[in-house]
Order: C-alpha cells, then sequence, then structure tokens
C-alpha cells in the first residue's frame, strides 16, 4: 500500500475526531501559547496528578468513520426482529406523528437544550411541559402535576415515598400493592421499599384493608385488562389514614372516569403510547398527579406561571423540587432527571390530535378489542375478565400451540402466567390484524368475519367498559389542545416554541459540571430507525439480538474506559445510578455479615444527588470538611473515618473535584476508607476528564455511574433523558440491578430492578454506542485532552477579569472552572444572577450558578467548542466586567443599569417609555458580535416569588388569550 493512500485513510479514520473536537490545530498553539506551554501533553502532565495516569492506552479500537460507523451498526440492528407486539404491560407501539418525529425528536433545537434553569430563555420547553401538566391533570382529575418523571415504575416507588410522607397512619411500615399490577413495577417499588425499610405486601386488591399499611397502588385497568372500580376500596384504605394511589394507562383515560373522580391521592403512569416509541423500554416519560395539599412532597420538577418584569405572563419551574438540593442528607426521593423531550413529545401528540382526536384513537383501540373479545366468546374461548379496555388474557389449555402460531406468524403475546396469555392491542392495530389475531388463537377456518363482528360490537354497545366507569366529563378544553390539528399550525406551533428557547444550535452552552458537548447528527441517526425503536421491552431475547450485540460492545468498552469489571446499563439517570451502585455496596456488606454498615462518608462540596441517594439507600451521612484550597480535607477523613469505622459503608466523592480540580490525595483517600472497610463510590458527572487519561477503576473506587448524557453524548433533551449505568468492580458484580421479567445476562437471579426496563432507556444507547466508535481510542483521549486545554484557556483569560475560586496543581484547572462573584457583590451591589440574566443579552446561557458555591459561575466549555466561540464567550464575561466597573465608579446606579434589568426583550428595548441610564441599541447589542446573530429572550426577568405564592401549574385560563 503506498504511503499517500494510507495518508488518506488515516485521514478518513480521523475525520469524526477533527469534526466533534472544536479547537482546530492552529486553535489549539494559540491557546497553548497563551497557557505558555510547548504541547498539549506538557499541559496534561502540569494539571493530571502523574500518579493516577494510565500506564496503557485505552482498547476501544480505531476511529471509524460515519459511513463505516452507521453501515456496520445497520447490519446490527438488522439483527432485531420486529414483530407486532401485542404484549402491552405499560408498552405499546404508536404512531409517532411524522411532524413531532422530524420536528422534535430528531430536532437539534430541541433535543440539545438543557434543564430550564434559565427561564427567560426557554419559555418554549416550559410551555410545552405546562401542556404536559396540564394533560395530566385533565386526564386524571387531580389538582397538581409533575413535569414528568423517568418511568412508570419509578413514579410508582415515588408514590410510596410520598403515601410514607403524608399518611397519617405514622405507625404503618407495609405499603400494598395489588398482585394485578405491572410485574416491573412490583418489581422496582419493592427494591425501593428494602431501601427504605418499608415492608412490601402484595395480593388481591380487595385485601389492601385487612392491613396495617400506610399505602396502597392498584393498577387501572390490570395488567391482565380487567377494569374494576375501586371506588370504594379507596375509600375504605382512607379510613385507614393510608394514601390510594393509581397507576393508569394513559389512552384508556381517554374513556375511562379519572382515578382522580374515584377519590385516587396518587395517579401516576406511562406517557409512551402518547407518540413515543417503545425503544426497548426508553426512553419514556411517566406522569404524575396528586393533591394540592401534598404540593410540598410532590417529586420532581413542577413549572408554573408567574409574571416577568413587564407583568407578562411568564413560565418558571415552580418550587425548584428537586429535592436532593432541598433536603440533602433527609431526602426521600432524589429525582434528578425527568423525561423532558419525552414528556414535549407527548404533549404535543395530545395537542395535534386534540381531545376528539385522542378520544377517536382510544374508541378506535378499544372497539378493536371488543371485537376480538366478541369473536372469541363465540368460539367459547374463556376469557379470564368480563371487562377490558383494550387488552385481553385468554386462559388456555393450549397455550403453547397458540404462542408457537403467534411466533411463527411473527406476532407476540404477554406469556407470563401458566395457562393464560394476553394480547393488547394499540393505536397501530388494523382489522387485517384483527383477522390474523383470530387465526392465531382459533387457527385458520374458524368462520368469524371482522366486519359482521364489527355491526355487531356496535349494535350492542360492547365496550368492555363498565357503565359506572365510562368518562363523562370535558377534557383538554384549553386553546392549545384544540387550535394546532393542521400540519401547518402544528409546524408553526412547534417552531414559535422552539424560537423561544437557547440550545446548543445556538450557542456555546458552558454549564459546569453539566458537559453540553456536541451530539453529533450521526450519533442521533440509529435512535428512530425502526430496528431499534420499535422494540418491545419484554420480547424474547433471541428477537433482540441486535440489541444484545450492541449492548455487549458498549458494555466492553465503558469497562475498559472506566477500569471496572461489569456494568449495567437498567439506570436511566445519573441519580438512578447512584441508587443502583449504593445498593451494589449495601448488599455487598449483607452478603459479609457486615450489614450493620451504614454510614456513607460525603465531601461538603458534593453534589446535592449524592447525600440524597445515599439517604434513600438508608444510609447516614457524615459530612467531610474541604480545605481552602476545594480539597478534601485529609485530616478530617482520616478522623471520620477512623470514629465511624465499625459501620462505615463508603465514600462518595467526584473526581476531578466538584470544585474543577485534580485532587492530589485521591488515591489516598481511597485507601484510608478502604482500610476501615468501606467502599469507594466514585461520581461519574466529571468524566469527562478522566477518559483515556485515567479511571476511576484505575485511581481506586470500586463502584462509578456514568452520565452517558454528558460524557458520553447523549444530549439533554431540555431537562432528560439521561442514561446513568453503573460499573463495578468484581466484587460488587454480583449486585447490579436484574429484572423480573427479562433476565439481565451476568446478574444474580433475585437481584431488584432500578427502573421499569431491563436495559433502562435502551433507545439511546446507539448515541454512546456510535460515539465511542467513531473516536476510538485515540479520540476518546483527545476529547478529554481538548477539554482540559480549552477550560484552562478560558480559565487563563477570565482571571485577568476575576478571581477564579480554586486551582489545582501548577496553578491548572480540570475541564471546569469556578469563577467567584462575591467580590463584585461586596463592591457592587450586583449579583450573580444579575450576570448570568445579563449573558442572554450577550446570546448565552449562563454558566452553572451558585453550586457548588454560593455566589460563583462554575465554567465547563467542553472539547467540542472552537477557540472562536470560546473567545466569544470570553468578551462578553469582560464586557459585563466592564458595565460592573461602570457602577462601582458611579456612571451607573445600582437600580439603573443594563444588569438589573437584564435580559432585555424585543418589546422592551422597542417600548414607547425608556428611562434608563444606558442606551436602547445598547441594551440588545452590547457588542459588535451580538448583532450578528441575535437570540432575543422572550420574557424579561421572572419573578420567582410571586411564582411560588401563587402556584399555578396548568395552562392559563382560556379569558388570558382573549385579553
Amino acid at each position: 500500500m503506498s504511503n499517500a493512500k494510507s495518508l488518506e485513510q488515516l485521514e478518513q479514520k480521523q475525520d469524526f475526531i477533527r469534526r466533534h473536537i472544536g479547537p482546530s490545530p492552529a486553535q489549539v498553539s494559540d491557546m497553548l501559547a497563551a497557557l505558555e506551554v510547548s504541547s498539549v501533553e506538557e499541559l496534561i502532565g502540569q494539571t493530571v496528578p502523574a500518579a493516577i495516569r494510565l500506564e496503557q492506552g485505552l482498547t476501544v479500537g480505531d476511529s471509524r468513520t460515519e459511513v463505516e460507523t452507521l453501515s456496520y451498526l445497520k447490519s446490527v440492528a438488522s439483527q432485531n426482529k420486529v414483530f407486532k407486539s401485542y404484549i402491552g404491560q405499560g408498552y405499546h407501539p404508536t404512531h409517532v406523528p411524522n411532524v413531532i418525529l422530524r420536528n422534535v425528536l430528531e430536532n437539534p433545537g430541541w433535543y440539545t437544550a438543557y434543564t430550564p434553569y434559565q427561564p427567560e430563555i426557554a419559555q418554549g420547553r416550559l410551555e410545552s411541559l405546562l401542556n404536559f401538566q396540564t394533560l395530566t391533570i385533565d386526564i386524571t382529575g387531580l389538582d397538581l402535576a409533575s413535569a414528568s418523571l423517568l418511568d412508570e415504575s419509578t413514579a410508582a416507588a415515588e408514590a410510596m415515598a410520598l403515601a410514607k410522607r403524608v399518611s397519617k397512619a405514622k405507625k404503618a411500615n407495609a405499603f400494598f400493592i395489588a398482585e394485578d399490577v405491572h410485574t416491573q413495577t412490583i418489581d422496582v417499588v419493592t427494591t425501593r421499599a428494602e431501601q427504605f425499610g418499608f415492608d412490601i405486601i402484595v395480593g388481591p386488591a380487595t385485601d389492601a384493608v385487612n392491613h396495617e399499611i400506610f399505602g396502597a397502588l392498584f393498577q387501572y385497568p390490570s395488567t391482565t385488562g380487567e377494569v374494576v372500580d375501586v371506588q370504594a376500596l379507596i375509600a375504605q384504605i382512607q379510613d385507614k389514614k393510608a394514601i390510594a394511589c393509581v397507576a393508569a394507562d394513559i389512552m384508556s383515560l381517554m374513556l375511562l372516569k379519572a382515578p382522580g373522580k374515584l377519590g385516587a391521592d396518587v395517579v401516576l403512569g406511562s406517557a409512551q403510547r402518547f407518540g413515543v416509541p417503545m425503544g426497548y423500554g426508553g426512553p419514556h416519560a411517566a406522569f404524575f398527579a396528586t393533591r394540592d395539599k401534598y404540593k410540598r412532597s410532590l417529586p420532581g420538577r413542577i413549572i408554573g406561571v408567574s409574571k416577568d418584569r413587564l407583568g407578562n405572563d411568564a413560565l418558571r419551574m415552580a418550587m425548584q423540587t428537586r429535592e436532593q438540593h432541598i433536603r440533602r442528607e433527609k431526602a426521600n426521593s432524589n429525582i434528578c432527571t425527568a423525561q423532558v423531550l419525552l414528556a414535549n413529545m407527548a404533549a404535543f401528540y395530545a395537542v395535534y390530535h386534540g381531545p376528539q382526536g385522542l378520544k377517536t384513537i382510544a374508541q378506535r383501540t378499544n372497539r378493536f378489542a371488543s371485537i376480538l373479545a366478541t369473536g372469541l366468546k363465540a368460539k367459547s374461548v374463556t376469557l379470564k375478565h368480563d371487562t377490558w379496555f383494550d387488552t385481553l388474557t385468554v386462559v388456555s389449555a393450549d397455550k403453547d400451540a397458540v404462542v408457537a402460531r403467534a411466533i411463527a406468524a411473527e406476532v407476540n403475546f404477554a406469556t407470563n402466567h401458566a395457562g393464560e396469555y394476553s394480547v393488547s392491542v394499540n393505536e397501530t392495530t388494523t382489522r387485517a390484524d384483527v383477522a390474523q389475531l383470530f387465526d392465531i388463537i382459533l387457527g385458520e377456518g374458524h368462520g368469524l368475519d371482522v366486519d359482521a363482528l364489527d355491526s355487531q360490537v356496535a349494535a350492542d354497545g360492547i365496550t368492555g367498559i363498565p357503565a359506572s366507569l365510562v368518562r363523562d366529563d370535558e377534557i383538554l378544553t384549553h386553546p392549545n389542545f384544540n387550535s394546532y390539528h393542521s400540519e401547518t399550525e402544528m409546524l408553526r406551533y412547534i417552531k414559535r416554541l422552539e424560537n423561544k428557547d437557547l440550545a446548543l444550535n445556538h450557542s456555546m452552552i458552558s454549564l459546569g459540571s453539566c458537559t453540553m458537548k456536541l451530539n453529533a447528527t450521526a450519533e442521533m441517526i440509529p435512535v428512530t430507525w425502526p430496528e431499534f425503536a420499535e422494540m418491545h421491552p419484554f420480547c424474547p431475547l433471541d428477537q433482540a439480538q441486535g440489541y444484545q450485540v450492541m449492548i455487549n460492545e458498549l458494555n466492553e468498552w465503558l469497562v475498559n474506559i472506566t477500569g471496572y469489571d461489569a456494568v449495567s446499563l437498567q439506570p436511566n439517570s445519573g441519580a438512578q445510578g447512584e441508587y443502583a451502585g449504593l445498593i451494589a455496596i449495601r448488599k455487598y456488606h449483607e452478603s459479609r455479615g457486615e450489614g450493620h454498615r451504614n454510614i456513607c462518608l460525603i465531601p461538603s462540596s458534593a453534589h446535592g444527588t449524592n447525600p440524597a441517594s445515599a439517604q434513600m439507600a438508608s444510609m447516614k451521612v457524615v459530612v467531610v470538611a474541604c480545605d481552602s484550597l476545594g480539597n478534601i480535607d485529609m485530616d478530617d477523613l482520616r478522623a471520620k473515618a477512623a470514629d465511624v469505622a465499625e459501620n462505615l459503608s463508603c465514600i462518595m466523592v467526584t473526581y476531578p473535584s466538584t470544585h474543577g480540580v485534580y485532587e492530589q490525595s485521591i488515591k489516598e483517600v481511597c485507601n484510608i476508607v478502604h482500610e476501615h472497610g468501606g467502599q469507594v463510590y466514585m461520581d461519574g458527572a466529571n468524566m469527562n476528564a478522566q477518559v483515556g487519561i485515567t479511571s476511576p477503576g484505575s485511581i481506586g473506587s470500586d463502584v462509578s455511574h456514568l452520565n452517558l448524557h454528558k460524557t458520553f453524548c447523549i444530549p439533554h433533551g431540555g431537562g432528560g433523558p439521561g442514561v446513568g449505568p453503573i460499573g463495578v468492580k468484581s466484587h460488587l458484580a454480583e449486585f447490579m440491578p436484574n429484572h423480573s421479567v427479562i433476565n439481565v445476562p451476568g446478574t444474580t437471579e433475585g437481584n431488584g430492578a432500578v427502573s421499569a426496563a431491563p436495559y433502562g432507556s435502551a433507545a439511546i444507547l446507539p448515541i454512546s454506542w456510535a460515539y465511542i466508535t467513531m473516536m476510538g481510542s485515540e479520540g476518546l483521549k483527545q476529547a478529554t485532552e481538548m477539554a482540559i486545554v480549552n477550560a484552562n484557556y478560558l480559565t487563563e483569560k477570565l482571571s485577568e477579569h476575576y478571581p477564579i475560586l480554586y486551582r489545582g496543581q501548577n496553578n491548572r484547572v480540570a475541564h471546569e472552572c469556578i469563577v467567584d462573584l462575591r467580590p463584585i457583590k461586596e463592591t457592587s451591589g450586583i449579583t450573580e444572577m444579575d450576570i448570568a440574566k445579563r449573558l442572554q443579552d450577550y446570546g448565552f446561557h449562563s454558566p452553572t450558578m451558585s453550586f457548588p458555591v454560593a455566589g460563583t459561575l462554575m465554567i465547563e466549555p467542553t472539547e467540542s467548542e472552537s477557540k472562536v466561540e470560546i473567545d466569544r464567550f470570553i468578551e462578553a464575561m469582560i464586557s459585563i466586567k466592564g458595565e460592573v466597573d461602570r457602577i462601582i465608579s458611579g456612571e451607573w446606579s445600582i437600580e439603573n443599569n443594563p444588569l438589573v434589568f437584564a435580559p432585555h426583550t424585543q418589546a422592551d428595548v422597542l417600548g414607547n417609555e425608556w428611562n434608563r441610564a444606558y442606551d436602547r441599541f445598547y441594551a440588545a447589542f452590547p457588542v459588535p458580535s451580538v448583532a450578528k446573530d441575535k437570540f432575543w429572550p422572550t420574557v424579561t426577568r421572572i419573578d420567582d416569588v410571586l411564582g411560588d405564592r401563587n402556584l399555578i401549574c396548568s395552562c392559563p385560563p382560556i379569558e388570558t388569550y382573549a385579553e
């Protein structure tokens, strides 16, 4: 092979690497010169402790081109057999409206945004989430809803935690689950209860009143399809001062009486069948609603209506209900990741179809179930129940033969119980499908005619729904659900909301600890391939061989990258990963007869998720101090580890530290904890500064979660989805989560699940798989190196104007830095909030504000941002510092300056009145670069206090629109 041809192939292989990494070679040289180093390797040597550097490089393989990667992955995906699914059990085929598929799910304007912590530049997705909450409130018949949870099963676990908090049956320690609740939900709730020390009772629903309980959970309709009026049962439970929780099917609620109207205190479920693909288990948004009096205990995030500075309606996250930041050591909920992108899809599905369209879909689904039931009864087939919405369970002596015929016809039924199988029809079911179902169940020559049965069902009014449970109230009356039913109007509505939001397709989002890097288009494409998107999570494993190949390869690569021995991909958020990792630690101690070990050491700088997760795993938190440089105080650690040695379970550390430095003593931290019998949990939030250079396993930790939605390129989706798999050393591997429906290879049978699906949010795993494939060993290391280069360059430039709070050895930072704004506040009165809001006028999302230190900004540029974009951000920060100086000098007063009035909207700048100390043009275009591509916030600064005092969490009334 000629040298020229070899060089050309090498360039092709590295093509993706140079497109993922933002700075060009010339830009890298300029940044290194500014840092006064001669090479990237010299900077890494100054920054990363030699004691933790990897001796051998990664072995995930050479980088592949985009074409090679997608071609190979398509061949892997083709090994999946996409059968028609009638499995049900919380997962149903659905039609994703193409206008939503193309313009939301496949649109970086929707999937690259961050959680709406800066609401003035997030009004679009906040309106969509408000639509989701309004949808939830309407269909459940309750007062208050959250903006989505992770999945139905974890939502049920949250319902149990809420029930314990608010129930007045204070002496009760048992939670009841009806035996006809979905199997995976029983599994997840039981796992959560075990950690909390609650007792779980599973039995017939009517048996709930015979126990001393603080709450109970029912399925409506049941997992086998029965539709039961639980109103009297709910009343009896409430008479015992217990909390009644109902897991409901979202489509059935178009026809069934709202559980809230039956008296339920909590209603939850999955919104998946509202236009979100099954995706082999996720990601999907769960809905959750409760009574107004329990609003302070509602888990997750709530979107509320407030006012901006000019008196306009404006949306924001109300009450900031991320409990790990409110309660920390007292938290019993840890919903750090919502499922915003998927909740938005479900909300848009409801907007697009409207109340009548949704009711038509539900009626059609129910009618096909009724046709099937009527025909089977006519042939003397025994149905388990006399009621149904969409699911029929057949009691059959020839189950095996029927299932074999189904498989031969490429059809899947639910086959969980001996002598029974269930058939769940859905939105995609056709008349031809019903005819095929008769052929499968009865054999050919049965003589049934679908059209004739349809006429009979219509004439006799057969629905399978008891008359007492027929929905008779109007729902979704708000204009948002009744205005956008043509594709033209829907397209414009989606675009109108998108235009209100700043995402990565606008500018750099420099949120520290959040790693807002490129989510490459080539990585995203496989997510919507039918071979991945249309798989039911409980289909037989031999139909999901493509998924297994992809999952196994991803597992192997993550093992290599982390230095661990095994990986579980089940946790579907970083917080779930922490929880799963701590469960593994707890079970490990129990297996050694040391179940009394229940103390978790946590540095004071830790993420709020850490103490919340420890609390959920029934551990007691002991806080370890940090020194003046932001490092773990080693003397305090030694003293506390020795003091609690007999009961020490673990330490939770983040590396590099939450303060943005590589702590020199990290190996000693691990050794001290191990010497006292504890395990080391390393938070994976900052893995973007480790990959290819060091690893948690080589440093000495025992378990970590990985944020695939940070380091490994799954986009944040406006506040979810996320994936938080755990890596563990071999001694913890047997304690990783399993699943009660589909056994997860490599895990111990009987281990409880932490997520509803065996592989969590499997449909988005191809994103991380593709990233690793296209980067290869060399590219992954380069990404880490460039994240460090970019962060140190930005730090060096900003340090000329702002104090940098913490630095590591040789005055270097890791992949992020903390700018200390407290001196500015002391001298000028300007706060970190003012600076965050003013950055919006420059076209930037604020860095992470007041975490981990109040009065600071934590900035992480990532490797994907070019020097040009970083310089734009630096220019904005320097310009804002100049504005502060003008206040300090007295040119502007603290009451009248562009920072306290920020952000500036078009209406604000073009208004009739302007009594400001600065001119209108400067308000909007403070530096020339802003004028080239202006992003306008759509509301001025929002009144948080007003929003919390007057909590409104559904769409404003119709009168508002008339005004």
